[in-house]
């Protein structure tokens, strides 16, 4: 099965294709770093305008230099969510067109699982193979979570305020290092002495697994403005305090985290997770580490193609509705089971192949997390198909998501 795989939840317009028999084949990525940096960070509406042009001309690119064409294409795989809304309208609406007229089914992938899943491509090693805890760290999350099975997450701590991806890019802005700042701050970091200053690491000394970095944003304002004007030196000095900070506090809790959960294999992935010491710490801290290639820790097409081609070899996909969704928890994350169809009707293109989740091992209780103190808890929840032309929506996933 050939997947196109299309990221545009933020500033990269990704494109991938993804054969289930012979693993990753190409992949085209756009980044608007260039457009977005006079602004110092990213400007939805010019995101989305950027999509629109370059997803075209790229999608054509990609399947010159793989050697294929469209009628190629067994399925098409966007990412639906989490993301800016109308980045995401882009990519969704162009896949599901696609998908439409070529008659191959299409799927929506949730952003945070296709970053999950990216350490598992070309991996043969049995290193990614669940149960595992994962680090996903990034520009818009800091989460850690136990890897049960493609589609069953349990949130084990997360950042309750700034993830460790914006706090670099705000500290970058301090310090005029520009943007994106994460690569700025640790380039920078490298030159820095590591004993003129040290920062805290919050929440490393309370229970649990939540983290938090905006007092440590505030820290390094402080010393900022304490140490005016800069000079090179105190750049240097501040953004590698800064850095070891961030990276100190990301080992301890996922030790922390490995200790609890009882699991021998743990995952890092995101855009942070390409950070130079924290690979290094996470090596002391931990036993067996699997990172991503630093090329697919950012946002990337890749991941998607990869992560929806799951879904669709399991039959699961799109109705003809397309839904994106700016906020959507990983643990709304569908099961990966085979599905039946349903018989959503004939005469339409994909409409005889609309299906839905077999409820049965969807009645089963899903673990959302061991929140900070190990205190367990589960709910119930069940899938109610809604094949019609209007079917009704929650945020949770197609058709109507129903707690108990």
């Amino acid at each position: 099965m050939l997947v196109l795989g299309i990221e545009t939840s933020c500033d990269e317009t990704g494109l991938a294709l993804y054969d289930t028999a012979a693993g990753l084949v190409a992949e085209s990525l756009y980044s608007q770093v260039e457009l977005h940096a006079r602004y110092g960070g990213v400007v939805p509406e010019l995101a989305s305008r950027d999509h629109i042009q370059k997803i075209a001309p790229l999608l054509a690119e990609l399947l010159q230099r793989a050697g294929r064409t469209v009628d190629d294409l067994d399925g098409v795989a966007f990412t639906s969510g989490p993301g800016l809304i109308g980045a995401l309208m882009v990519g969704a609406t162009f896949g599901r067109a696609l998908a439409y007229g070529l008659d191959v089914p299409a799927i929506g992938v949730h952003h945070l699982e296709a970053h999950l899943l990216a350490p598992l491509i070309g991996d043969d090693s049995g290193d990614t193979v669940p149960p595992f805890v994962a680090l996903l760290v990034s520009g818009g999350h800091t989460q850690l979570f136990r890897v049960d099975d493609i589609g069953r997450y349990a949130l084990l701590g997360e950042s309750l305020d700034d993830a460790a991806g914006e706090a670099f890019d705000k500290v970058a802005k301090m310090l005029g290092l520009g943007y994106p700042g994460g690569p700025a701050v640790a380039a920078k970091a490298e030159t820095g002495d590591p004993g003129r200053f040290v920062f805290p690491r919050p929440m490393t000394d309370r229970p649990g697994l939540d983290m938090s970095f905006s007092g440590l944003k505030t820290f390094t304002l402080n010393t900022v403005r304490d140490h005016s004007p800069l000079g090179d030196r105190d750049v240097a000095d501040i953004a590698r305090a800064f850095e070891e900070a961030v990276v100190d506090t990301l080992a301890i809790k996922c030790r922390r985290a490995m200790r609890e959960t009882g699991l021998e294999r743990f995952v890092a992935a995101g855009g942070v997770a390409a950070n130079r010491r924290l690979r290094e710490r996470l090596k002391d801290a931990l036993a067996q580490v699997t990172y991503a290639p630093p090329a697919l820790c950012t946002d990337n097409g890749a991941m998607i193609a990869h992560a929806g081609a799951l879904r669709l070899q399991a039959g699961q996909q799109e109705g003809l509705e397309v839904a994106t969704r700016a906020r959507w928890n990983c643990r709304h994350c569908r099961l990966l089971r085979r599905v039946r169809s349903v018989g959503c009707g004939s005469g339409v293109p994909g409409g005889a192949r609309c299906r839905r989740l077999d409820p049965v091992p969807l009645r089963r209780a899903v673990r959302v997390g061991l929140r900070s103190g190990g205190a367990a808890r589960s709910r119930r929840w069940r899938y109610r198909s809604q094949p019609s032309a209007s079917p009704v929506r929650s945020s949770g996933s197609r058709g109507t998501l129903r707690w108990r």
